[in-house]
């Protein structure tokens, strides 16, 4: 998803961050308690039904959804079926499904009869004449008028809105606020189905895009029915439906193997000839990223941007795209030199980092995102050079605030964050893991081992730093947790001293975890040394170094920097 700066002010939170961050610069031994969320925010038993994986919850797996749902433009109303088919995990006689309150449900049907079921909030309790053991399916009818995104994509919902020519213009952004928005299923991040078909019935006239394959278009009387096919276990979050007068095309990447990987284009007709051009800087950026972390994910599935009436989503391979086509984020990128469309970059990083590697609750959204918002970096790499992506990492530096720990509290589908710390605060660890690495390891390599551990699956932050620990042949665990689970950065502590014509650097960490230990670069003469501090004092002598000459490499690492007296 697309980073948000900060619009509203928090008095209580900020007088919070004050007092906390002033604390820290205390030894570590008088540093404040970790940060939690539970005393700034008040979690209702809605949040707990929909973010935890309860019992009723973790009972069965679903392998495959078919949903059908029709769309009515005029009265923004939908209507539809989704089976679900799913295995129990062990036996049980009550489930829960997951759809909002403005979804009224018409039955739920088990062997072709209908069970009863009670509604608290978002979630659906089934209740079965018998238990439930193996393989099983339900048929879920519904109809209702969904929410409708006031601000998409940061807030959830359907946008219905127009082109030019007052054709209807629909689109769908549900990551945060879930799936069960607009249809029935199992609304948990941990629970991926295989694969998907969806079948949309639009008013006649109108294109419909969803994820994956079409596989048949069929003309009806007054509407027009669109089959698509998903090949790959798919987040709930990213089955979009995408609504308008759209003309297609298409183009092809050659991967490094030598396969060629289908491009489609799905713009609003009066832009077609724009967008021909613009895209031509797709094909570039699926390069890059299959330089870093190997091929794209889903082959078969193809790859599609889909022009949409709200900035972008991570849809997967139906990328939501409404940048107007520019240049960086609507027009705004830095450093000058660069010519990119973020959403494109963005977004499609996504299919890597939050479509094929998932994290499992919302807490752990750095998960996609940190690595995501980094992919922008390793794309500017690829192609300008490393030093420009350092410049454009500089940048992003500026949209850190230290507010709260990227990892929020789990169980309750945490979307409260004050800022966009773990798009950019999370990019900025990785880079300086990357150049803190063990001596003969390589970013590339680790990166692209990382990746094939976890695609097409699952990962969590304990997994990122056991597998990270384990490939890297370092203990990582308290490194994660200190970038991680608490809003301070670590402090680099410093003091010089001449001796003779060389000079004595003294340094350590302060931060809240007194084993946090990462190395750090200082250069002398254009000359750079690498250090390892700890919570300890240490010193290194710079041969015929002058005080002024030291540079901190602080454009490495996300680090505060404090010279003080000893």
């Amino acid at each position: 998803m697309i980073s948000l700066p900060l619009l509203l002010s928090y008095p209580r939170l900020a007088l919070a961050v004050v007092l906390l961050c002033t604390a820290t610069l205390a030894s570590c031994q008088e540093s404040p308690a970790p940060y939690d969320f539970h005393k700034y925010y008040r979690f209702s038993q809605a949040d707990t039904l929909r973010g935890a994986m309860s019992p009723l919850r973790d009972c069965y797996d679903v392998g495959y959804y078919r949903l059908e749902v029709k769309v009515d433009p005029v009265s923004k109303s939908i209507e539809g079926r989704v089976g679900i088919f799913a295995k129990a995990t062990r036996p049980f006689s009550r489930l829960q499904l997951d759809l909002f309150p403005e979804m009224k449900i018409k039955s739920i049907k088990y062997q072709g009869k209908k069970l009863r079921y009670e509604r608290q909030h978002a979630a659906v309790f089934v209740d079965f004449p018998q238990d439930v053991k193996g393989s099983f399916s339900l048929e879920v009818s519904y109809a209702g008028t969904p929410i409708v995104a006031e601000f998409a994509p940061w807030d959830g919902g359907f946008v219905w809105a127009e082109d030019d020519d007052g054709n209807p213009w629909i689109g769908i952004a549900c990551e945060g606020m879930g799936a069960s928005s607009w249809w029935p299923n199992k609304d948990h991040l941990s629970d991926e189905p295989d694969s998907m078909d969806i079948i949309a019935e639009v008013p006649a006239g109108l294109v419909c895009v969803s994820n994956g394959d079409l596989m048949n278009v069929q003309e009806n009387s007054k509407t027009t029915s669109y089959h698509w096919k998903v090949d790959y276990p798919i987040n709930n979050y990213n089955v979009t439906l995408n609504i308008a007068d759209y003309v297609h095309f298409s183009d092809t990447l050659a991967a490094e193997d030598g396969e060629m990987l289908p491009l489609d284009y799905y713009v609003l007709r009066a832009n077609e000839e724009k967008a021909k051009a613009h895209f031509e800087q797709t094909a570039g950026v699926l390069e890059a990223f299959e330089h870093w972390f190997g091929p794209y994910p889903f082959w078969e599935d193809g790859f599609a941007l889909v022009e949409t009436p709200y900035l972008g989503m991570e849809h997967q391979s139906a990328i939501a795209y409404g940048n107007n086509y520019k240049r960086g984020y609507l027009g705004r990128l830095k450093p000058d030199e660069l010519d990119f469309d973020y959403i494109i970059v963005h977004e499609a990083g996504h299919e890597w980092w939050g479509n094929s590697v998932s994290c499992n609750d919302h807490a752990e959204m750095w998960i996609h995102e940190s690595y995501t918002t980094y992919m922008e970096a390793l794309y500017v790499e690829y192609h300008h050079g490393y030093d420009m992506a350092l410049r454009y990492l500089g940048h992003q530096k500026g949209q850190i605030a230290n507010r709260q720990p990227i990892v929020g509290p789990m169980h309750v589908n945490f979307g409260g964050w004050r800022s966009s710390d773990h798009y950019y605060k999370g990019a900025w660890v990785l880079h300086s893991m990357r150049h803190s690495l063990p001596e003969g390891k390589d970013w590339r390599a680790y990166l692209q081992a990382l990746y094939q551990e976890f695609q097409m699956g699952f990962a969590d932050t304990k997994d990122i730093v056991a597998f990270s620990s384990a490939y890297l042949g370092r203990d990582y665990e308290p490194f994660f947790r200190q970038y991680l689970y608490h809003q301070d950065i670590p402090v680099f502590q410093y003091h010089t001293e001449k001796r003779g014509d060389d000079l004595v650097l003294s340094y350590r960490w302060e931060c809240f975890h007194q084993d946090f230990a990462m190395d750090f670069q200082v250069m002398v003469a254009e000359q750079n040394h690498r250090i390892s501090p700890t919570s300890e004092w240490q010193e290194i002598l710079l041969d015929n170094a002058a005080d002024a000459e030291l540079v901190l490499r602080d454009d490495l690492y996300l680090v505060d920097k404090e010279k003080v007296r000893r």
